[in-house]
């Protein structure tokens, strides 16, 4: 909602500045999003009189013009407009003037001949992105006056961000009621009085929808002038709201729309056949609107039709066909109500989005409409001139909004906001937002105005309480609770742990979307169909992940767009994973890491990073919450990894999470050079960690035996050391892969494996009996389940 200070001053005039009033409507809930002056700055300019036009002897395109500006002698000033001609009065720039961009007007010669000043176009003042022609003045602007005195243009335009509930702010007269509630101090409305029919030529209006448009008002207006132009006065303010000036049936209908709220439409009487009727669209029927398209109508639109079908999209847009133009003598027009839950959506559906169904979607005063009507036709009277017919209404009282009582209770205000506030602030601020109040045992009975749609339910109006009071002006108390602290068992992890821990290893964490767009949905993992949002913010946020690769991947893709070549990311989140007996979702943790394995430096060559570096910092995540002894990770296919580095984690067979590269069509896809690993956790599991136990240390000393051993490349490193941990004796304490090797000496398809066991015993002093023993033993099962040898 954008507006002029001056326009908002002439219904409410508080002993504040405009810093000082924006404060005050921020601090209400009506946030300022932008102050800014109406015009730029500029001077020497006045209203001038042009007395005379001819034609320049040696330029077909420029006139010499006689001008007064009241100061005796007409100055000479040569004009290119088109539009210049005796008797018009514009703005005009003497010599020595400034205008915007530091153009100073000096005395000059335009093919021959002198001139003193010039006459200026509302572009050139800086009023207007575009003109054509100088800004006409009205005939009765008086000579020599200074312009920005006469348009008062020393004003600030406030650019309010409202939301979604206060449509009750969309017009001066909103936001002067909310201006003088603040402030404590009266608001003066124009008065409007009922305009008496000069005629009695009415139009037919049926409402056959009547829960849609509860209340249809309407009036016809015969014989308005259609060579009338917009005073500057109503133009000035919709420029200063935002809105161009169309001509004054248009402007009319707009001002009335930002003075009091109230979308209206004019429609061309001369163009309507047999009768208004307010309905639902039917089947198979087309509208062609004011902005040039034609849309097919749905079952559940409202339209304004006549005989010849619908004419209007009722509280979005009128159509072209009964559309206002410079031929129009005679006008029918419309105030109405439309009930929000008819209008919303409907704008959207059809790729519009309009004033007036910006308004209506957020509830326009259902006691707004006839008054609104009786402005607009003082208005149009005033300007255009006409004859006004008698009023036609039609209301079903039935499917109007009634508001019914809320009790306001004095103690629930004092327990809701900490303090007391005296019953007559309350009562003064909740008569001044226009509620009607009835003292009760327990407080006030309070029905709330038409106006307000978000006023529902006792907390609402505690909420109006505070918000006037002054949010600044709320005690600071310290909250008094019986506080108890919540069992944790001590092996719990915290979140913020692993946080901590891939930190420390060189992670940053990334918060992202849990919306994504289906085609990288379906890249990472094309055998899940995702939730799809019915309302998505774009395209590329379409459906829920699946997996938190999909937002990390981007983040990647982000940063190496940027020239950034070693990432780590990690991020903690839900997932949602669609099952047949509803959505599923798991807090997972993930992480990515590309580039070098560590960061440039002297003392460590640069190489890639790969899965071992990525599996180290999984195995650091295990330990921290004890399931590393219980873990495993399984050589597995996963469509969103490269095949023969990806594996399946498993805690005791049961599924954990994944580890692996990236499958290089998905790199290619993601425009992404070099490898890029990620990981990706079931999260509850790490949390509930393992509780820690003691265990005695041993006095007696430990033996190390190396191993080296032959087996075939097919069998894993962890088949091997399970092996050994199964048939080691109770005395092994550690048990090391400290070598993989292939090559000469070894057979082909075969690889040697080098491993250090520490045996230790807590009561005595192992002898090399036992430990050569256990060597043999442990070496004999090898030979038995996985054909490994001795390595010579």
């Amino acid at each position: 909602m954008k507006f002029s200070e001056q326009w908002l001053r002439e219904w409410v005039n508080p002993a504040v500045d405009n810093d000082t009033l924006s404060a005050q409507l921020t601090m209400a809930g009506l946030e300022v999003d932008a102050v800014a002056p109406v015009a730029e700055a500029f001077s020497g300019v006045v209203v001038g009189e042009v007395l005379q036009v001819e034609q320049h002897p040696d330029a077909d395109k420029l006139r010499v013009c006689q001008v007064n500006i009241g100061t005796g002698e007409p100055l000479n000033i040569v004009c290119g407009a088109a539009n210049v001609r005796a008797g018009l009065r514009v703005p005009t720039a003497t010599i020595g003037a400034v205008l915007p961009g530091d153009f100073r007007i000096k005395k000059s010669k335009l093919r021959g001949v002198e001139s003193f000043g010039m006459l200026c176009s509302a572009k050139e003042l800086g009023l207007a992105e575009t003109s054509e022609g100088l800004l006409e003045l009205a005939l009765d602007a008086p000579v020599g006056r200074d312009l920005r005195d006469y348009l008062q243009l020393d004003d600030v335009t406030f650019e309010l961000g409202l939301t979604p509930n206060r449509g009750d702010c969309l017009s001066i007269a909103g936001i002067a009621r909310e201006v003088g509630v603040v402030n404590r101090c009266a608001v003066t409305a124009p008065h409007i009085d009922a305009v008496a029919a000069g005629s009695a030529d009415t139009f037919p209006v049926s409402v056959t929808a009547p829960a849609d448009c509860p209340r249809y008002v309407g009036r016809v207006i015969r014989g308005i002038n259609p060579q009338a132009t917009t005073p500057v006065w109503m133009v000035e303010r919709l420029r200063r709201s935002g809105v161009r000036s169309l001509g004054p049936a248009v402007d009319i209908t707009n001002y009335l729309l930002l003075e009091l709220g109230q979308p209206m439409h004019a429609f061309d009487l001369a163009r309507l056949k047999t009768g208004i009727e307010v309905r639902r669209a039917r089947a198979g029927e087309t509208l062609a609107l004011l902005n040039g398209s034609t849309v097919e109508l749905d079952g559940d639109t409202l339209v304004i039709a006549d005989g010849n079908g619908p004419q209007a999209l009722a509280g979005v847009m009128g159509g072209d066909a009964t559309a206002v133009g410079d031929a129009t003598v005679d006008i029918f027009l419309e105030s109405a109500f439309f009930a929000p839950e008819a209008i919303v959506g409907r704008a959207r559906r059809y790729g519009l989005h309009t004033d007036s169904s910006h308004r209506f979607e957020r509830g326009v005063s259902p006691a707004l409409q006839r008054d609104a009507l009786e402005r607009a036709t003082a208005l149009f009277v005033q300007i255009t001139g006409g004859v006004p017919g008698p009023v036609v209404e039609v209301t079903h009282e039935a499917y109007l909004p009634q508001r019914a009582s809320i009790t306001l209770r004095q103690v629930r205000i004092k327990r809701v906001l900490g303090f007391e506030l005296p019953v007559a602030e309350v009562e003064d601020i909740l008569a001044r937002l226009g509620l009607s109040v009835e003292s009760v045992a327990e407080g006030w009975r309070v029905i709330p105005p038409a106006w307000r749609f978000d006023i529902a339910i006792e907390e609402d109006l505690i909420e109006e309480l505070a918000r006037i009071h002054g949010y600044d002006h709320l005690p600071s108390i310290r909250p008094i609770a019986a506080m108890q602290m919540g069992e944790v068992g001590e092996g719990q992890l915290g979140l913020e742990q692993l946080r901590r821990l891939l930190v420390t290893r060189g992670y940053q964490e990334a918060v992202t979307y849990s919306f994504v767009a289906p085609e990288l949905q379906q890249l990472l993992e094309p055998s899940l169909a995702p939730l799809a949002l019915a309302n998505p913010i774009s395209a590329e946020m379409a459906v829920m992940r699946t997996t938190l690769w999909a937002g990390l991947v981007q983040a990647l893709v982000y940063n190496t767009n940027r020239q950034q070549g070693r990432v780590r990311l990690f991020e903690s989140g839900m997932r949602f994973l669609p099952e047949a007996t509803g959505l599923r979702q798991d807090r997972v943790i993930a992480g990515l890491a590309y580039g070098a394995a560590l960061p440039e430096q002297w003392g460590e060559a640069v190489r890639p990073v790969d899965f071992f570096d990525l599996k180290a910092d999984v195995e650091a995540v295990l330990a921290l919450s004890g399931l590393d002894a219980t873990v495993s990770f399984v050589a597995a296919a996963h469509p969103a990894l490269h095949p023969g580095q990806s594996a399946r984690i498993e805690q005791n067979g049961a599924p954990l999470g994944w580890i692996g590269a990236l499958h290089p069509v998905v790199t290619e896809k993601l425009g992404l050079v070099g490898g890029t690993l990620v990981f990706e956790l079931a999260l509850e599991p790490l949390l509930r960690g393992r509780k820690p136990r003691f265990h005695e240390l041993s006095r007696f000393p430990a033996v190390r035996r190396d191993i080296a051993v032959v087996i075939d490349n097919s069998v894993p490193v962890d088949a091997v050391l399970a092996v050994i941990r199964r048939s080691a004796p109770d005395t092994l304490q550690e048990l090391k892969l400290f070598d993989l090797y292939t090559g000469k000496g070894i057979d082909s398809g075969r690889k040697s494996l080098a491993m250090g066991l520490t045996l230790q015993a807590d009561s005595r002093t192992l002898t090399d009996s036992e430990v050569d023993a256990a060597l043999e033993s442990i070496l004999a099962t090898l030979k038995a389940e996985l054909g490994a040898t001795l390595r010579d």
